[in-house]
């Protein structure tokens, strides 16, 4: 068996090890941050590690994503499949003559033996065992045969095993309930249990954190460790991530990959701030936080021990807050994807001055179809009934949008500050003539709004009506006239 380290090493090194069976989820990026978190906090390092041993569903397509959206997060490391590094290669693929070695070695030291229990004599012991109460494991039977071929089972210690979790503290574990478990399909074929091991182990990782899901996992692998003269990795398992029903967040169950939310126009800086709550909590009020203020905040000590429900209105409210926060320009660029094809005749100023009439309304940058597509159409088709503000009838929206049009006629220029100082005036003539409330100026500004934009919610109709600019203003308002 190839040489060991005896003592763990002091630097802080830890790994993200996805499996490309499928796009990056959103509970593989939270594991990734808090293992960039904690190594960028630590001066350490953070690999990425792709464990592509499940040949039949890992794609090289799937290897490519997951390095795209953690890049588009913002997540980097240190050494990776793009990154040379000491400890490479960095995909298991690529590293299947060490795993062998370590494999030869179990089983020269008769740690390991192989098994040519065939799989339906293994699924009538399990309902065997079942039937009396009894936990299901491996009863053995190959134990001492000498075979020299079949899978590669590891014996199992019928032991205690205690270990510390950095996030759940000392815990226990019997490992003579596992059974011998299968380690390998044969000397070329290692799977995830010894690979993770031996990876761990060859790439001096320090540290492992990972999610909740693999702490029944954890026992398996320390014993690994033993029988093959590994020093232990520290362990942090963290909280599973919920749905809002409570249930497990599952990438097989169809919950959204981090390139959904990419595409569907959330911010990386909203996703990193979002994912950092889901299980960290700093112990103050404060909710938005850059990258650099998570690496100085983040601690091991602050993760919860219960699962972290995904709350998709508090992602909406972080990547709003960040919307907000682009300038005019960059919005714009961010935003253009989303606009429809007519935009390109707008100059940029133009658009500039639409997306800023509308971010205060949104929640992500798809969005913006929606809340715009009235300013690039040249008619617009609504029911006329929603012109009318509650009891208003139609010859009272007729006249309401006469008056609107008479006055947007008298202006030369259309300011927003401007034109709401007359019509707000305009609004309370309106109502004495008519005898509603005076402070409802719906029954002025409700048809106007509607007859500018075609919708039921849209932003205020100044700031439509100075973008669109005075001939298409006083086109739109008289459609409307027309329509009623």
């Amino acid at each position: 068996m190839p040489k060991k380290l005896k003592v763990q090493t002091k630097k802080i090194r830890v790994r993200f090890p996805p499996s490309p069976t499928g796009p990056l989820h959103i509970g593989g990026a939270r594991t990734a941050l808090f293992n960039y978190l904690f190594a960028k906090q630590n001066k350490g390092d953070f690999i990425l590690r792709i464990e592509d041993t499940d040949k039949e569903r890992s794609r090289l397509e799937w290897v490519q994503e997951i390095i795209d959206e953690l890049k588009w997060l913002g997540i980097e490391w240190n050494e990776g499949p793009d990154i040379d590094g000491k400890f490479g290669p960095y995909k298991q693929s690529q590293r299947l003559d060490i795993y062998e070695k370590y494999l030869e070695g179990l089983l020269t030291e008769n740690k390991a033996y192989y098994c040519i229990c065939a799989p339906e004599e293994l699924e009538a012991r399990r309902q065997e065992q079942m039937s009396r109460g009894v936990v299901p494991k491996y009863d053995g039977k190959c134990r001492d045969k000498g075979y020299t071929s079949g899978v590669i089972r590891f014996r199992i210690l019928e032991k205690k095993l205690k270990f510390d979790d950095l996030v759940r503290g000392r815990i226990e574990f019997d490992a003579g309930l596992l059974g011998d478990i299968v380690i390998a399909k044969n000397l070329e074929n290692p799977l995830y249990h010894f690979a993770v091991v031996v990876d761990d182990y060859e790439m001096e990782i320090s540290h492992v954190i990972r999610g909740e899901e693999h702490l029944s996992n954890t026992p398996r692998q320390i014993l690994l460790q033993e029988a093959m003269g590994f020093y232990q990795p520290i362990y942090a398992h963290l909280p599973l991530i919920l749905n809002p029903d409570k249930s497990k967040m599952s990438k097989r169950a169809g919950d959204m990959a981090v390139s959904d939310y990419h595409k569907n126009g959330y911010l990386p800086e909203a996703i990193v701030n979002f994912m950092a709550f889901l299980g960290w909590n700093p112990g103050t009020e404060k909710e938005i936080f850059s990258m650099s203020e998570l690496i100085k905040e983040f601690s091991l000590g602050k993760v919860q021990k219960g699962g972290a429900v995904f709350n998709i209105q508090r992602l909406d409210y972080t990547n709003g807050v960040y919307i907000r926060e682009k300038t005019p320009a960059k919005l714009l660029k961010l935003c253009l994807l989303y606009l429809p094809e007519d935009h390109k005749n707008f100059s940029e100023k133009t658009l500039e001055k639409i997306i800023e009439a509308v971010k205060t309304r949104m929640k992500k940058l798809s969005d913006v179809t929606e809340l715009t597509d009235f300013f690039f159409k040249e008619k617009l088709e609504y029911d006329k009934n929603l012109l009318a503000w509650q009891t208003m009838g139609d010859g009272e929206v007729k006249e309401s949008l006469e008056r609107s049009y008479h006055t947007f006629k008298t202006f030369k220029k259309y300011i927003t500050k401007d034109l709401e100082g007359v019509f707000f005036k305009e609004a309370e003539n309106f109502n004495r003539e008519k005898g509603h409330p005076i402070e409802n100026r719906g029954y002025l500004l409700w048809p106007l709004r509607v007859a500018l934009s075609g919708k039921q919610a849209s932003t205020g109709p100044f700031e439509i009506a100075e973008i669109l600019g005075k001939e298409k203003t006083l086109q739109r308002i008289q459609s409307a006239i027309d329509k009623v």
